[in-house]
């Protein structure tokens, strides 16, 4: 792994932006808070080419010719943004090889839930096991929310979809969500890592650095809550990841070199209903009756978490 820099708050948010103004992404979009604070993480004067898989995050940042980012770009199909940008990484070697490229580049993807955890992850396991000298970010909003809401396998237990509606007849998505950091770490990749929104990014800043700096393929899975999709206010997103974090829903954590590193742990850890609560899609599990529907997700959380913290103690 490179040298990285201190974590300097106003030195990093007074960077160029990377992700240019004039998107046209949802007020309150978790995907742009990502994007934009995982492309902070290069350092100035660092080059760098962004891959984008199909998805809200593409549709609203990118029309031919024109995208909102500021480095090269490439848009790639839902389901091959990490073979796309592998090829990319590749023909980058072989050209410096040749001299006819100077400049260092970083390699850089984004996808959302549905191109990561479904339909794209062939593509991602590929680059992942080839070894390639990429990093993968997937901005994690729990569905399909660029074709209408429809539940993906990163949409949690008992969430309201249009593909698993909440009514007489069902209590929402009946699966639990898949653990995708887990299936990366067991790549034996030399960097994954789990983060989100909370303080002043602080642990986002400094995963997506490791990431980008890191020698080799990397993953980075970021909660990036979708105020139309989690049906909340748009101004409550950051307070949606805190509680995400603070009710061990969503552990920060990583996995450098095989080992596993719990990067936060609840002074007092608060019941998953605080999360639930303030999200429409869940709005049916607190009606009367259906308490033992909260009980088995609290059970799940809580089963999750100590896993976890087994994994990292080990």
């Amino acid at each position: 792994m490179e040298n990285k820099t201190a974590f300097n708050f106003k030195e990093i948010q007074s960077r160029p932006e990377r992700l240019a103004p004039g998107h046209r992404m949802c007020a309150g979009c978790g995907g742009t808070i990502a994007v934009r604070n995982v492309l902070k993480a290069l350092h100035p004067g660092d080059k760098a080419v962004i891959g984008n898989a199909t998805g809200c995050l593409e549709v609203s940042s990118f029309t031919y010719p024109y995208t909102s980012y500021e480095d090269s770009y490439i848009h790639s199909a839902f389901e091959n943004a990490g073979a796309t940008l592998s090829g990319v990484e590749t023909a980058y070697i072989a050209l410096k090889k040749k001299g006819k490229i100077k400049d260092n580049y970083k390699f850089i993807t984004f996808g959302g839930d549905g191109g990561t955890y479904d339909i794209g992850l062939q593509s991602l396991s590929g680059a992942m096991e080839r070894g390639h000298d990429m990093v993968y970010v997937c901005y994690d909003n729990g569905a399909y929310m660029n074709t209408g809401i429809q539940r993906s396998s990163a949409t949690p237990m008992f969430a309201d979809t249009t593909t698993t509606p909440a009514g007489s007849v069902s209590n929402g998505k009946p699966q639990s969500r898949k653990d995708l950091v887990a299936i990366m770490a067991a790549h034996h990749i030399p960097y994954t890592a789990q983060t989100t929104f909370i303080g002043n990014m602080k642990d986002l800043y400094v995963k997506a650095e490791k990431a980008i700096y890191t020698q080799g393929p990397a993953f980075l899975n970021i909660m990036a809550p979708c105020p139309r999709g989690w049906r909340f206010d748009a101004a409550d997103t950051v307070d949606i990841c805190k509680l995400a974090v603070e009710t061990c829903y969503w552990p920060m954590y990583e996995v450098v070199d095989g080992k596993w590193i719990l990067n936060y742990e609840p002074k007092k850890k608060l019941p998953v209903e605080d999360f639930l609560i303030k999200q429409g899609r869940f709005k049916h599990l607190f009606k009367t009756g259906n308490e033992y529907l909260i009980e088995q997700f609290q059970a799940e959380v809580d089963r999750r978490w100590e896993e976890l913290k087994n994994k990292c103690n080990a």
